[in-house]
């Protein structure tokens, strides 16, 4: 697969757009764009499962407050 080709842009309505060479097609249906310079990078959206989340997210080094577990009086909900 080569990694550089030459396209045209062009305008959809008041949008400018390119099509995408097979070669380069993403996954799905939606993806995140954003500028480096003067460069666009165009990335897949990709759905992440919960474990894949939480592998991410860094240990947290707070002590927190012990809370009392106190009994929770009955209500009469009748």
């Amino acid at each position: 697969m080569p990694d550089h080709r030459h396209v045209r842009l062009f305008r959809n309505g008041r949008n400018q757009a390119v099509r995408i060479p097979v070669e380069f097609e993403l996954p799905g249906e939606e993806a995140i764009m954003y500028r480096e310079g003067d460069k666009l990078v165009l990335e897949p959206v990709r759905k992440r499962g919960l474990l894949a989340l939480l592998k991410t997210m860094k240990p947290v080094d707070e002590n927190f407050p012990e809370i009392p577990d106190v009994p929770v009086k009955p209500e009469n909900v009748f």
